[in-house]
């Protein structure tokens, strides 16, 4: 028979959505257990650029929750040194269409971004060609963090200062309300949610199977560190960034620049590829990305895919060095609805949280935050 022991609340993922969760959770005095059946956090949340990407989300409720855990970062940073760069964000337009876009959407009330001039721009950062840009979109909300260091570092964190306990290497294997099981122990709890990421098949899959979510690959790469202290300053995208993200959907003018891209670029729309630059504390480089979407994930890369986004770079980026030490792929839950995030009640004290869209670093701390306020 297996141990008995016993907590307020479980957690399934140690990824950020499960962190964020348990960090809301201990907040109201609940105790909680956390199970991770990898070592540490091995996926989405140590797959991407360390972005909070507060410029990419809706104007709205959702861009409120990412300013909120920006706000959130910053404390954490405080309380336990993970590194935590302000950084800022500039999207670079060279096409007159781009421009558009950009005119359009710095209308949208209740978002913190400018246009600036080439000049203005230039004053921000040294790191792209000055030469042929028309305008830039500047927002001050942008964070950098290393996703590979904040997992481990708010788990420890949590584990010291809230008394959350983690099951590290322990899959849940079966949960039947008020009980969990794993390989060691059995757990009576009162509430458990399930942040299980791109896993749709190990814990309730045919919650997963009716719902409008498939998953995303992606693929990165880093570079060696930039020598001599050399900083990129803020996070550097472009005019394909426009055609991707949801905060730009609402402008009237981005369908002529999508049908330019379409007809340019036909590859790069074909694999969802759009062009973000960001700087780790090591002066490393994160450069990417792509996005294929669908319930089989290959599990090959296309050097393709890496060449198309390193052939695009010189067309607005100027750095020291390019030399790349580093080349992978993450899968993330993508919602197919326009939904940034998914709640399901499966069954009675179990709350399925999911379906972040690769925003998780800047949005998972306000949608726990959002969901713990309804207990």
């Amino acid at each position: 028979m297996l141990p008995q022991k016993q907590a307020d609340v479980a957690v399934v993922g140690a990824g950020i959505l499960g962190l964020a969760m348990a960090y809301h959770l201990a907040l109201q005095g609940k105790s909680v257990v956390v199970f991770e059946r990898s070592p540490r956090a091995l996926g989405a949340t140590v797959r991407n650029f360390g972005l909070v990407w507060v410029i990419g989300q809706q104007a709205g409720q959702v861009y409120e929750r990412a300013l909120y855990g920006r706000e959130v970062w910053k404390e954490l940073a405080a309380q336990t040194g993970l590194s935590c760069k302000e950084t800022g964000s500039l999207h670079l337009a060279y096409h007159r269409d781009e421009v558009d876009v950009l005119e359009e959407f710095v209308q949208t009330p209740g978002i913190h971004s400018s246009l600036l001039t080439p000049d203005a721009a230039a004053g921000k950062s040294g790191a792209f060609k000055k030469e042929g840009l028309k305008a830039a979109l500047w927002s001050p909300m942008e964070m950098s963090v290393n996703p590979r260091e904040a997992a481990a570092v708010i788990a420890e964190f949590l584990q010291a200062r809230h008394a959350v306990q983690f099951r590290f290497q322990t899959a849940v294997n079966h949960i039947a309300m008020p009980f969990i099981e794993t390989k060691n122990e059995q757990w009576k709890v009162e509430q458990v949610y399930v942040c299980s990421g791109s896993d749709f098949e190990t814990l309730y899959p045919a919650s997963f199977a009716a719902a409008p979510i498939t998953k995303c690959k992606l693929q990165m790469m880093r570079t060696i560190p930039q020598p001599a202290g050399w900083e990129l300053g803020p996070a550097l995208s472009t005019g394909l960034s426009l055609i991707h993200y949801a905060s730009f959907a609402h402008c009237k003018s981005l369908e002529a620049l999508r049908n330019r891209m379409h007809d340019t670029l036909p590859e790069y729309v074909q694999y969802g590829i759009h062009l973000l630059v960001s700087q780790n504390g090591a002066g490393e480089l994160s450069i990417g990305d792509s996005h294929e979407y669908g319930d089989e994930v290959d599990p090959f890369d296309k050097e393709l895919i890496n060449q198309l986004i390193l052939q695009y770079l010189p067309n607005f980026l100027q750095v020291p060095t390019l030399d790349i030490q580093e080349r992978w792929h993450g899968v993330y839950p993508k919602l197919t609805n326009g939904a940034t995030e998914l709640v399901l009640q499966p069954e009675k004290g179990v709350t399925i949280v999911n379906g972040m869209g690769g925003a998780g670093m800047t949005l998972s701390f306000g949608l726990a935050r959002d969901i713990v306020a309804k207990l």
